[in-house]
């Protein structure tokens, strides 16, 4: 755990120097990568953010880019359409930026829901919360490589499930398509664990670059209604309702959210590159201690979730024959 007024201070030292100058969100248009848009904008350091998201929200990103600009005249936010669950425009986005920039400093990515009810496929065959929570991401990560590279302080934040995963992971039906193999909280589970296998892969072979799987807890970001969209049964209606007063009661204020993730993006803490960090270090997957790469699994308060043990079973059992199945869905888009 990190105390929130270490969290606050740290980032009252973000400036033009210490702020990643540009940096890729793909999902910021609500939720948590909204707000953490929002803290890092209210730094007022200069900085370039490519702020990607779906047609249908098009409009008020852009009242929300003007709430930017008159916040910070110094941040350039540049719209990026894209519908980031279909591979093939993950693909073209990502050209797009490559043939922009020289370097990015930060890619953020929480685009995804909770899957509730039955398994719907994107045109590119894959079940939609998949792509969205693991296949784009690993393709984002991937196809932006080169310019993370490029950057001083290179950083990946994934938010989902940073430190939950468990032992046990579906490896003879990695797609969970089997009958009877898909359901809300296994999909969640397979898909959290697939990305700290996934992102502990790219640490491992990508050592310049600070990779961080986020655990966000609590925070209202609206996407029950994508996970309950359609869903007119009582038992959807029912979950709606309770997962709705639990979020109501416990999540914590959209402010605290945008700065701890905020924190996370560019703090020291984690892989000593960043806002000079003075407090405890982080610990990576390996449990090493203040090291310099690796994967950081992150919980809401931003304090480390190496999950060793586990991720040393996982490591051993499962991470490569993942990621040899990650590679085969993505290579068509690569």
């Amino acid at each position: 755990m990190v105390a929130y007024s270490e969290i606050l201070a740290s980032n009252a030292l973000i400036n033009d120097a210490t702020a990643p100058r540009v940096s890729v969100f793909m999902g910021g248009t609500s939720g948590i990568g909204k707000l953490t848009i929002r803290a890092l904008v209210a730094t007022g350091a200069s900085v370039k953010i490519y702020l990607v998201g779906r047609k249908s929200s098009e409009q008020r990103t852009f009242a929300f880019i003007r709430e930017l600009r008159s916040m910070n005249p110094k941040a350039q936010i540049i719209w990026t359409e894209a519908e980031i669950s279909l591979l093939a425009e993950t693909k073209r986005v990502c050209d797009e930026i490559k043939q922009k920039e020289r370097h990015v400093d930060l890619v953020f990515l929480t685009a995804g829901y909770a899957p509730f009810g039955e398994r719907i496929e994107t045109a590119e065959g894959i079940e939609v919360s998949q792509s969205l929570e693991y296949y784009s991401r690993v393709a984002c990560i991937l196809h932006l490589l080169p310019l993370l590279e490029q950057a001083e302080a290179p950083r990946v934040v994934s938010v989902l499930a940073g430190g939950l995963s468990r032992a046990k992971v579906e490896l003879d039906d990695i797609d969970l398509r089997k009958p009877g193999n898909f359901g809300m909280m296994k999909a969640q589970t397979q898909y959290g664990t697939m990305n700290s296998l996934g992102l502990e892969k790219l640490a491992d072979e990508n050592p310049h670059v600070v990779f961080v799987h986020s655990w966000p807890g609590w925070v209202n970001t609206g996407n029950l209604g994508r996970t309950f969209d359609s869903k007119t049964g009582i038992i959807a209606r029912v979950a709606h309702t309770i997962l709705g007063w639990l979020i109501g009661m416990f999540a914590m204020s959209d402010e605290t959210s945008g700065q701890r993730n905020l924190f996370q993006c560019t703090s020291a803490a984690y892989g000593s590159r960043g806002v000079p960090w003075k407090g405890k270090p982080g610990v990576n997957t390996r449990n090493v201690v203040a090291a310099t790469e690796g994967l950081f699994q992150v919980d809401y308060k931003c304090g480390s979730m190496p999950n060793a043990r586990v991720m040393a079973v996982l490591r051993e059992n499962a991470r490569e024959r993942i990621w040899e199945h990650t590679k085969e869905v993505l290579k068509p888009y690569l």
